[in-house]
């Protein structure tokens, strides 16, 4: 169906007489009696639209609505058979309107009608090919990030391990260099991830009240490796009192944790970052300055493409060059702006966040979230993967915080032993032999009638749509490898566990 022509000419004979010859050249055309069978057509899919100029007034917003909402990927070709002359009012808002539009001066030539939809129709099969480029590059790319994630877990469990069994300064010192690179690797994975979900528009915000202070903290924490490593002198500055906002935390954070970032990379060893956060009338506005090598008006123009790089000849590369996109794409999401400044060359830049300030609801305090979040110590947990290496590491590190700690390697050890000891909770992979994760979780969900333990996914499948089917199939919480034990720890607690 996206290969065929729809035609849609309510006067005369001429959709007949247009099928007829357009089928006799072997191309599909559907001829839609009214606007609404127009639109259902057009919902099904279509390689190209063949209208009259009468037809623009029974249709003209329904078409304008449907190229609109169309996908990146999607240029659906128009082509319109006009009166003599082409210069009507109704042409002109056709142009201007319904984008990739070809005009066709009537009467037309047999011969030149074929050639300008096959010609069309080419050029929507190219479309196609972009989108299933683009599908099987999204499918790459969650992929890799899981192949990526799965190896980084044992890694951050062994370091967390070793540190807690052999404490000493020297300890310290190499795990925090572990760690950093762990967190380097994994903020780089995210940041792909997010790429092909704004790609194909599959990120959504999910708004809660949260305050300017909490976001300032959470994103230095964040950056705070990369400051550390610098040896930056930070200087952050925020309102005296709360300022509460009503927002997506996490995306606000990451934003502002990749400007933060970014400063720290391109100011050099010892240079100053300032960051700070204002209200300015209806507005509240964070500000990130550095000392740094600063840009040119050239490069100001794009800093906030994708893959926007710039670097002196010999320069090492320092990042994919993802992260300040990523950061414009969720402000605007919550309807703020972002801009960037700089005089010049070696005299620094500044990256300013507009937010409105809207109506929100108290947000939470730190006091309250720790109080909720302190896990009962006598508690039972199942672990599930069949990466032995990551089950086996992550199980200690749990047993060393005083935790009763199981251990199975598929999904159908894990339904018979979760039936049979009811374990408090049970942290399980998805993608495992005998039963994946989802199977598992569905058959102990029905084992208990819906209720049993918590049940935990803890997977390298991050996309919105992996976090979908672990709901459906009954898990409580979804986490991406690598996890830190504080975070298992708060949300083994945050149920009462």
């Amino acid at each position: 169906m996206e290969h065929r022509l729809l035609v849609f000419v309510p006067t005369g004979r001429d959709a007949v007489l247009t099928e007829q010859l357009l089928g006799a050249n072997g191309i599909p055309v559907v001829v839609c009696g009214s606007p609404q069978d127009l639109a259902a057509r057009l919902a099904e899919g279509a390689g190209a639209l063949l209208l009259s100029e009468e037809a623009l007034g029974v249709c003209g917003e329904l078409l304008r609505r449907f190229i609109d909402a169309q996908e990146a990927w999607s240029d659906l070709p128009v082509l319109l058979l006009t009166r003599s002359g082409m210069d009507s009012r109704e042409t002109q808002r056709a142009v201007e309107h319904l984008g990739n539009v070809t005009l066709l001066e009537r009467p037309v030539r047999t011969m030149a009608l074929v050639s300008f939809v096959k010609s069309a129709l080419r050029a929507r099969a190219r479309q196609y090919q972009v989108r299933a480029l683009d599908q099987r590059k999204d499918q790459f790319l969650a992929t890799l990030a899981h192949e990526l994630r799965n190896p980084l877990a044992p890694i951050i469990n062994a370091t967390s391990i070793f540190e807690r069994l052999h404490p000493s300064e020297q300890t310290t010192r190499l795990v925090d260099m572990v760690q950093r690179q762990v967190s380097h690797l994994t903020r780089l994975i995210d940041d792909l991830m997010d790429v092909a979900r704004v790609n194909n528009g599959k990120i959504q915000l999910q708004t809660a009240p949260t305050t300017a202070q909490r976001i300032v903290n959470h994103a230095m924490e964040i950056a705070g490796a990369t400051l550390r490593e610098r040896r930056h002198r930070v200087q952050v500055t925020v309102p005296p009192a709360d300022v509460p906002l009503l927002a997506d935390h996490v995306r606000l954070v990451q934003s502002l944790a990749n400007i933060v970032v970014n400063a720290a990379k391109f100011t050099p060893p010892g240079g100053d970052i300032a960051v700070t956060a204002e209200v300015r009338g209806t507005d509240l506005v964070f500000a990130v300055r550095d000392s740094g090598h600063g840009l040119s008006p050239k490069a100001l123009a794009s800093v906030f493409g994708m893959f926007a790089q710039e670097r002196a000849v010999g320069e090492p590369s320092t990042g994919l060059g993802i992260g300040l996109h990523l950061a414009k794409v969720f402000v605007e999401m919550h309807a703020g702006r972002i801009t960037a400044h700089s005089e010049g060359q070696d005299r620094g830049c500044e990256f300013v966040i507009v937010l409105p300030l809207l109506a929100t609801e108290s947000a939470p305090s730190s006091q309250q979230t720790a109080a909720e979040t302190a896990a009962s110590p006598q508690c039972r947990v199942l672990v599930v993967d069949d990466n032995e290496d990551a089950a086996n590491s992550f199980a200690e590190l749990l047993a060393i915080e005083g935790i009763a700690v199981s251990v199975a390697h598929d999904g159908r050890a894990a339904v018979r032993f979760a039936t049979e000891h009811q374990p408090d909770a049970v942290v399980m992979d998805i993608g495992m032999p005998e039963l994946n994760g989802y199977e598992a979780a569905r058959a102990i969900r029905a084992h208990f009638q819906g209720a049993g333990p918590m049940l935990i996914a803890l997977t390298g499948w991050g996309q919105h749509a992996d976090q979908e089917r672990a709901r459906e199939a009954g898990f409580d919480f979804h986490f991406v490898k690598p996890l830190s034990v504080e975070s298992l720890l708060a949300c083994l607690g945050g149920r009462g566990v």
